[in-house]
């Protein structure tokens, strides 16, 4: 009897190998193959910002006394010592690591988050963990796979980093310094992602309890930074966000501040790996509480579900947005002092604002801002229209006596009354800060909430793009509504700076929003944001009427 001898496939040498780290190798290029567009996407956006933010600052402030002048304004403002943490000297490369390092740290921890989430829980509860799982791959490659992939997008973002500070003519060593304490970050939350992934058993679950502790982390580090010398600076040494800060990139370079994040990446790496041995595959650590018996009577309808569905996103934008508007606002006590050290920036700020009186011009413009967040909440919630028809969650809805006109307009209805309350939360904010630091709280508050909410037919126009593509080209629609989102936030921040065709500037709806605080309203521009935006949406219903679900 003759044998044939077969050479083993992957598969074959993988289940040879055996072992629980079996198949982490083709795991992991399977989730590079996978991720081939928004890891180039998240490193690209982390390091061209960097580079904006150095270049920026190396034109406006060229001078060591204009650096100095700035230094010295900063340096007594509690709200912008909150946003960008303490500067450590006068150097360029120092004022880029006070002006970006705390949001470099958190775009790292995010992209860290997103990614680790979505290779293990994500996967898990979608079944293809499972299914990998019955071929020869070992229990715990998942895990590894994930926590490599991000190791390897850190480490992307950290020679990306260093290329962009050398070539803008930054130390070496701060370059290096400053990529390794935004990346510390990022293993730390990817590492705390892993660790939320067994303890959660939803992938949303999962997300928000990591940014979460990211959004934590932040505020802690805001706080720290502002308390001042009498107050609990200790706060910031329990942020990783605090521990890159005192790093100090481009001003001593504190080697030994980076033990801190990479400490804490091992422990919880640790941790993950011990929680995945006591939990079956497809459950959380914690079992899910069973819901009450019966459903009460605001989930007889569509639109009492999709209000279920969707208040804990809402609750958490305006919650953020309540608090970014608290500490922009408390800043434009001080922003003459502050930009009055540049004529430059204090003309950007008046173009991008759209008037001549500084803090009416920083304040419009911080709300222009809002107004673009707001639109990205918006399109975060159309978009749950096709996640939930992806999942097939839409038809245990459509099976019952409810249509599909009504059950996308539940939805809708929650998008457009979500948004106004994360605008009317910011404006309140700010009004709040500015109007705390000014002494004249009564005034500011309705002056900025009303700026606030003016945004709110341009934040719809951008969410009906989402809506109409859904209905008509539903697999456009995530790719679709981010995009018009990125267009017109590209517009609203270098329009004015670059000076667009007028023609061309008005494709996009911020341009048509008037500039409040400052001049009266103007109701027809508005009044024709709106006619788009229910335009589009019912584009979106016609075509979900027409098309196929699924």
């Amino acid at each position: 009897m003759i044998a044939s001898a077969v050479r083993p496939g992957r598969a074959g040498r993988a289940q040879a190998g055996g072992g629980r780290l079996a198949g982490v190798g083709e795991l992991a290029r399977l989730a590079l193959r996978r991720d081939r567009i928004m890891l180039p996407a998240w490193a690209y956006v982390l390091a061209g910002s960097l580079a904006e933010v150095a270049f920026s600052l190396r034109g406006l402030y060229p001078t060591a006394a204009r650096r100095e002048a700035l230094v010295a304004s900063v340096a007594g403002n509690p709200a912008l010592s909150f946003l960008y943490g303490h500067v450590h000297g006068t150097s360029p490369g120092a004022l880029t690591a006070w002006r970006y390092l705390a949001y470099s740290t958190l775009g790292a921890g995010l992209m860290s988050i997103f990614l680790v989430v979505r290779h293990t829980r994500a996967d898990e509860q979608a079944g293809r963990l499972e299914l990998v799982g019955s071929a020869a791959v070992g229990r715990r490659a998942a895990l590894t796979a994930a926590l490599a992939v991000a190791a390897t997008a850190n480490a992307v973002v950290l020679a990306l980093i260093v290329v962009v500070s050398v070539v803008l003519r930054l130390p070496a060593a701060g370059s290096v310094a400053y990529g390794l304490a935004t990346v510390g970050c990022g293993l730390v939350f990817a590492a705390l992602a892993a660790v939320a992934a067994q303890v959660s058993g939803t992938p949303r679950g999962a997300r928000g309890l990591a940014i979460a502790v990211l959004a934590a982390g932040f505020v802690l580090r805001g706080v720290g930074d502002s308390a001042g010398a009498r107050g609990p600076e200790w706060l910031s040494w329990l942020s990783p966000a605090g521990w890159a800060e005192q790093a100090r990139p481009f001003a001593g370079d504190r080697w030994a501040a980076l033990a801190l994040p990479a400490l804490a990446t091992v422990v919880l790496t640790v941790l993950a790996y011990v929680l995945a041995a006591r939990r079956d595959l497809g459950a959380g650590l914690f079992a899910p509480r069973p819901g009450p018996a019966t459903a009460g009577a605001a989930l007889a309808g569509p639109a009492g579900l999709a209000w279920r569905l969707q208040r804990g996103n809402l609750a958490a934008w305006a919650l953020g947005l309540l608090a970014v508007g608290v500490a922009v606002g408390a800043a434009a006590k001080g922003v003459g002092a502050l930009l009055g050290t540049s004529a430059q920036v204090r003309q950007a700020f008046e173009r991008i604002g759209g008037q001549q009186a500084l803090t009416s011009a920083y304040l419009a413009a911080i709300m222009s801002l809002t107004g673009l967040a707001a639109a990205g909440y918006a399109v975060s919630a159309a978009l749950r229209l096709h996640s939930e028809e992806s999942a097939r969650l839409a038809e245990v809805v459509l099976v019952t006596p409810t249509g599909r006109v009504r059950w996308a307009v539940s939805h809708l209805a929650v998008v457009v009354a979500g948004t106004a309350v994360v605008l009317a939360a910011a404006g309140i904010g700010a009004g709040l800060g500015y109007g705390l630091r000014a002494g004249d709280v009564g005034t500011q508050v309705p002056r900025l909430l009303e700026a606030g909410l003016v945004q709110l037919p341009a934040a719809l126009v951008v969410a009906g793009v989402a809506v109409a593509l859904f209905g008509l080209r539903p697999t456009w629609s995530v790719a679709g509504g981010w995009t018009a989102l990125g267009l017109a936030t590209l517009a609203a921040l270098l329009g004015p700076t670059l000076r667009l065709p007028q023609w061309l500037a008005d494709i996009f709806p911020f341009s048509h929003v008037p500039r409040l605080p400052g001049p009266p309203v103007t109701a027809a521009p508005l009044i024709w944001l709106s006619a788009v935006a229910l335009a589009l949406a019912a584009a979106g219903l016609v075509g979900l009427r027409r098309r196929d679900l699924g």
